[in-house]
């Protein structure tokens, strides 16, 4: 059974700082492409940043510079590392694992907020 685990989420002050971590369990994490979607309230999910089997990376315009996403292949793990988040950060953030199909964990709220 595959289960993608995210944790790391809440609240925090504009400017500040979170990291997003995503355990995943039941798949041969080290061949797979990993990413960070999120979902605000009204809005469409949008891919935030992706990280393929080889270590490549790719970001949306608004997270990059301040956004950081990694893998431990040896912990079956991928991580997003926020840095000087913004209100329009907030969301519900999955993770997902593709290779021939997509699988989502249940998704972590960070909510920027003064």
């Amino acid at each position: 059974q595959v289960q993608l685990v995210e944790s790391g989420g809440g609240l925090v002050q504009p400017g500040g700082s979170l990291r997003l971590s995503c355990a995943a369990s039941g798949i041969s994490f080290n061949i797979y492409s990993m990413a960070w979607y999120r979902q605000a309230p009204g809005k469409q999910r949008e891919l935030v940043a992706a990280i393929t089997a080889g270590g490549r990376t790719n970001y949306v315009d608004s997270v990059k510079g301040r956004f950081t996403i990694s893998r431990d292949n040896a912990k079956d793990t991928v991580y997003l590392q926020m840095n000087s988040l913004k209100p329009e950060d907030t969301a519900v953030y999955y993770c997902n694992g593709r290779l021939v199909s997509d699988y989502w964990g249940q998704g972590t709220q960070v909510t920027v907020s003064s």
